[in-house]
């Protein structure tokens, strides 16, 4: 199977309920946010529910700051889903899921 990509642009509001205690006065968006976002993501690219059976490897090596726009690029190949975030052509996150195949993503 050849490798299917997608990419889309990814802002948090400022007012996202995860930012007031993450951190006080200098907010960040958490990794977990930028997980979801990444899923919601694909499931949308994909236009099925995305079940995730594993997340080997994830890395965050910038912060992504309340109101920046971030590009999401997104892979596809068989049952692994790359993803990496950067801004102004730096990374900020990238990673690998593993998820089930598209007639066990209820399962």
């Amino acid at each position: 199977m050849n490798p299917a990509a997608h990419a889309t642009v990814l802002r948090i509001a400022a007012n996202h309920p995860s930012l007031p205690g993450h951190f006080p006065g200098q907010p960040i968006v958490p990794g977990v946010v930028l997980l979801d976002c990444v899923l919601q993501e694909a499931e949308r690219w994909l236009q099925r529910p995305v079940r995730v059976l594993a997340l080997p490897n994830a890395k965050f090596t910038a912060p992504l700051l309340p109101d920046q726009a971030a590009e999401l690029q997104l892979k596809l190949d068989a049952d692994e889903l790359r993803f990496t975030l950067s801004r102004d052509g730096a990374d900020l996150a990238q990673g690998l899921f593993r998820i089930a195949p598209m007639g066990n993503a209820a399962a």
